[in-house]
């Protein structure tokens, strides 16, 4: 884990949020062959273009951790929906288990400022999500 201090014309900072989030109706979606390899590289892809780098990334089958560090400029909302549209529309295009769905992802996640998620709460948030009836 990299704590390395970013610096632009006007500002020196160290922000970093760890994140959760799920697929609709918690499907499993990393269970699919390719799945995860192309959800990772057009994640990698569209955070060096917004210039979040990516500290860590772990796919499980029904949920996603994301640990990143970015600049100031950028909100947690606006992370997340960078994330989420990069890899959205072109996995359900890519990959046909997924085409009838209308989004990939939950408008859901959670956040934090640290590292020290506990497993206790992250089980609590996957276990929350809404699962198909």
């Amino acid at each position: 884990m990299k704590n390395i201090y970013r610096h632009t014309k006007t500002t020196v900072s160290l922000i970093n949020y760890h994140f959760v989030f799920c697929p609709r109706y918690r499907r499993k979606i990393f269970n699919i062959e390719g799945l995860e390899r192309r959800f990772r590289e057009l994640t990698v892809n569209e955070c060096n273009r917004c210039g979040i780098e990516i500290l860590d990334l772990e796919c499980h089958a029904d949920h996603v951790h994301i640990y990143v560090s970015t600049l100031p400029d950028i909100s947690i909302p606006q992370i997340m929906r960078i994330i989420k549209d990069a890899s959205s529309f072109v996995l359900r295009e890519e990959f046909v288990e997924l085409g009838a769905m209308p989004s990939l992802w939950t408008r859901n996640y959670l956040v934090s400022t640290e590292n020290t998620l506990n497993p206790e709460t992250i089980e609590w948030y996957v276990n929350t999500q809404k699962t198909r009836p």
